[in-house]
């Protein structure tokens, strides 16, 4: 059975850069899947399905997200997941959206065994079409993220702002 090892943040922190090279030193890695989505619906006319139905984008992550945690569980070794099943209702939270419970109870069924927490970092953050959060936005999806993680027991290990390689040692000498 893998250990899960959840890469969380804000928006434009450096996930997926960190990711890809985790990725190119062989480990098994699963993308953030919000892209997947949001391409999807953009594909059918929806620019921002997380603006326009934020229920609909959040049970689309949520079935992704569950679905990336089951298929980690059955690899050898460790996995990393860019963002977790609890950012749903993080996000949820943040726009300050109601939900059905079982979007908490998937919080509470599936555990990750490491959090990476990858800070707000002023100087890498970028805007592009899938990301529609200002800088000000980012930084409160932030404190959002970090609390839902912290309320679920989590202990968040705080990535340092360095260089993409020397984050990836970071990491790896934690697993």
């Amino acid at each position: 059975m893998g250990k899960k090892a959840l890469i969380i943040g804000g928006p434009g922190t450096g996930k997926s850069t960190t990711l890809k090279a985790l990725e190119k030193k062989g480990y098994t890695c699963y993308p953030e899947i919000s892209r997947e989505v949001i391409l999807d619906a953009q594909k059918n006319g929806i620019e921002q399905l997380f603006l326009t139905d934020p229920l609909l984008f959040s049970q689309r992550l949520l079935e992704g997200r569950i679905n990336q945690f089951k298929k980690a569980e059955m690899q050898e070794g460790t996995v990393f997941i860019d963002r977790g099943i609890p950012d749903v209702t993080a996000y949820l939270d943040y726009k300050k959206d109601t939900y059905p419970t079982y979007f908490k109870e998937a919080n509470l069924q599936y555990r990750y065994d490491l959090v990476f927490l990858f800070p707000f970092w002023e100087d890498i953050y970028v805007g592009d079409n899938e990301r529609y959060e200002n800088r000000t936005e980012a930084k409160e999806i932030q404190s959002f993220l970090e609390q839902t993680y912290r309320n679920l027991g989590y202990d968040l290990i705080a990535v340092p702002q360095d260089n993409v390689a020397n984050r990836v040692n970071f990491i790896l000498s934690r697993c």
